[in-house]
This record gives C-alpha cells, sequence and structure tokens, in this order.
C-alpha cells in the first residue's frame, strides 16, 4: 500500500487517500500502519481501516441500501458464514440475486454484481442445478433478459472446465446441464442424442439452446454443410 500510494503521487503530482479493505474473520486484527525505520530516517503511513465483518452488525442497512457495494459485501458475508452450510448458502444466492432485480440497477451493473456472487457463493453440483432451476422461474415471473445472460456465463465457465477434460466432451457436459435447466430432466433419447453428436451438431444445438422452446426444436436434426 505504501508503495502503490507513494507512486502515485509521483506520477499524477496529487494527494493520495489509501483505504483497507479487511475480509479476514479475526475481530481484532485491524492494522492501521506501516513504516521503516534505517538508521535515524522514518517513512510510513497511516491509513483508514473497513472491517467488512463489522457490517454484521448493520445487515439490516445493507439490505436497505442501493449501493451496489452493498451487494458485495453481503455476498462476502454469506460467503463466510455458510461455508459449512450448502443449503443455506443456496439461500442466500438466489435471496441476494432476487434483490439485483428489485433494486432497478443498469442492466451492466447486474451481470457484474451476478458474475461476483457467483464466484464467491459457489456451490455443489447439485444445488447448483436448483439455483439454475429457480433463476429460470425468477426470468419467467420477472420477464428480465439477465438470466439468460448468466446462463451464458455458465456456457463460458463449462467450456473452460471442458478443455481440460477433452473439448467435445465438456461441450456435451455444458449442454446437458443447460438442457436440464431449460428442459427439466432429459429423457434417455436426448442423452443418446447428445453422446452420438457431431462437433457440428454440438455447436449448432448451443446457439439454440437458448431461444428455443421446446427440447425437440433444439435436439433437431442439422442440415449438412
Amino acid at each position: 500500500m505504501y508503495v502503490y500510494n507513494y507512486r502515485l503521487f509521483d506520477r499524477y503530482d496529487r494527494p493520495v487517500v489509501s483505504l483497507a479493505v479487511l475480509g479476514d474473520a479475526s475481530p481484532s486484527w485491524r492494522p492501521r500502519r506501516y513504516e521503516q525505520n534505517l538508521w535515524g530516517c522514518r517513512v510510513g503511513i497511516e491509513f483508514p481501516v473497513i472491517k467488512l465483518r463489522d457490517y454484521t452488525a448493520r445487515w439490516d442497512a445493507l439490505e436497505a441500501s442501493d449501493n451496489p457495494f452493498a451487494t458485495v459485501v453481503m455476498a462476502h458475508l454469506q460467503a463466510r458464514a455458510t461455508r459449512r452450510d450448502p443449503e443455506g448458502r443456496l439461500q442466500w444466492k438466489l435471496r441476494l440475486i432476487r434483490q439485483l432485480y428489485e433494486r432497478g440497477y443498469a442492466r451492466q451493473d447486474v451481470l457484474e454484481l451476478l458474475r461476483f456472487i457467483d464466484w464467491v457463493l459457489t456451490l455443489p453440483a447439485g444445488l447448483e442445478a436448483r439455483l439454475q432451476a429457480e433463476l429460470v422461474q425468477l426470468e419467467r415471473e420477472r420477464q428480465v433478459p439477465y438470466i439468460t445472460s448468466f446462463e451464458r456465463m455458465g456456457i463460458e465457465q463449462g467450456l473452460q472446465q471442458g478443455l481440460q477434460q477433452g473439448l467435445q466432451q465438456g461441450e456435451v457436459i455444458v449442454l446437458k446441464r443447460l438442457l436440464t435447466r431449460r428442459f427439466g430432466p432429459l429423457p434417455a433419447w436426448a442423452e443418446q442424442r447428445l453422446e452420438q453428436a457431431s462437433p457440428q451438431e454440438l455447436e449448432s444445438w448451443a446457439e439454440r439452446v437458448l431461444e428455443a422452446q421446446r427440447l425437440e426444436d433444439v435436439l433437431a436434426s442439422v442440415p449438412a454443410s
């Protein structure tokens, strides 16, 4: 922090304020200064500290706030509070996401906050599937476009994982997850069709999955190119 502070001052010749935001669990660790002392020469910095755990006692104020950083703080606090409670984490993740649509944020703000919530409040695979089913229902209730974008983030994440498992198999895994979210448990014929699909078919179905109204429409035959 000291280095950043003096480099910014040196670069822009303006007063610089450095602030420490502490996300640890310790109630007592609150460093407020850094200094070096050598041969009678002393340099250092004193800085204000924000301890996120302190906001646990101000939860009602966080929920009532329109500041996007309130959502960030709540997600962080619940990530710590639900480390050993996956069911509780699922419920809090849903609650925080629902709040995004009630606060009237701009679309890009919603997407960025969705990314952060998804990153800090990770869920086991089974609970993640339940979350996605709830989000699809939320989209229908509120008629908002953001969940589709959230699903696209899931596609990107799944494809990255798929690269480690083999690209084509990774695409199959991602499509199965998306189809299950949209249409419920897959019948045997759909599972077989996915396992036997060509790369061209997988690519075409991935383009259809977010707009198609029926499972049959997604997995329809792909014209030969």
